[in-house]
């Protein structure tokens, strides 16, 4: 078997030892994973082998490396689906359209969720949001539109949903913050999305589905044109 296929099985071992033991309930969130050469002995593999498979797992979220401390299993994967994304948009194979596509179904099936599964203190916390929105200045604006769909998003209780949609806001900042500058400073879209906020809170204390649906709508329907006037801003 020649070097390259030993390699890519004994990374594959380590993996798979992992996901059994998370099966067999030895291992959980915050566990900490058995030493280096506790695993080359176990697995019967090389420890370098165990280190790269180690430093993958890293990297993708599955791991936490501590210095000196050992490597502990956390499932923190937003970091490694955040670096996706923007790879995948540098290399144009995503551009800002397709994002906006999937943060409008997404939003809203965050939305129609949290109608059924959002508390009354997150209502007056999107209470208190959506007043101050109609008079914060535009970094302000910026902080507290990003807050309250987030406060929406963990609503619904739904894991995916929730960390998606946090990686898809990270890599607005990362790549198209003015865009979102410029649809929150305007008056009149500022205007409008207030308007479909407040509709969304509403949706939300009424418990109306197509409120609910109009407000999303409404909201993106201003963020998407404000796209198509502006794509010298952003990668094509």
């Amino acid at each position: 078997m020649e070097e390259k296929e030993l390699h890519k099985k004994s990374y594959t071992r380590v993996i798979e030892y992992i996901k059994e033991q998370i099966r067999k309930g030895n291992l959980a969130v915050g566990s900490k994973l058995p030493a280096e050469r506790d695993l080359s002995a176990i697995l019967g593999i090389s420890r370098n082998s165990v280190r790269e498979a180690i430093r993958t797992l890293d990297f993708m979220g599955v791991i936490s490396s501590q210095q000196g401390a050992g490597n502990y299993l956390t499932g923190n994967f937003e970091y490694n689906l955040v670096e996706t994304l923007s790879m995948m948009f540098l290399l144009d194979q995503i551009d800002y359209k397709q994002i906006s596509q999937l943060r409008r179904s997404l939003e809203l099936q965050a939305l129609l969720l949290a109608i059924d599964n959002i508390s009354e203190h997150e209502i007056a916390e999107l209470s208190d949001s959506v007043a101050e929105l109609e008079h914060l200045t535009e970094t302000g604006n910026i902080l507290l539109d990003k807050k309250l769909h987030f406060t929406i998003a963990r609503a619904s209780g739904n894991t995916l949903i929730i960390s998606i949609l946090q990686a898809l806001s990270d890599l607005i900042d990362q790549f198209i913050s003015d865009l979102r500058r410029e649809i929150l400073s305007s008056p009149d879209s500022k205007y409008i999305l207030w308007e479909a906020h407040s509709n969304m809170l509403q949706s939300l204390k009424t418990r109306d589905r197509e409120l609910a649906y109009k407000a999303v709508n409404m909201h993106f329907d201003i963020v998407d044109e404000k796209l198509a006037s502006n794509l010298d801003w952003i990668r094509k």
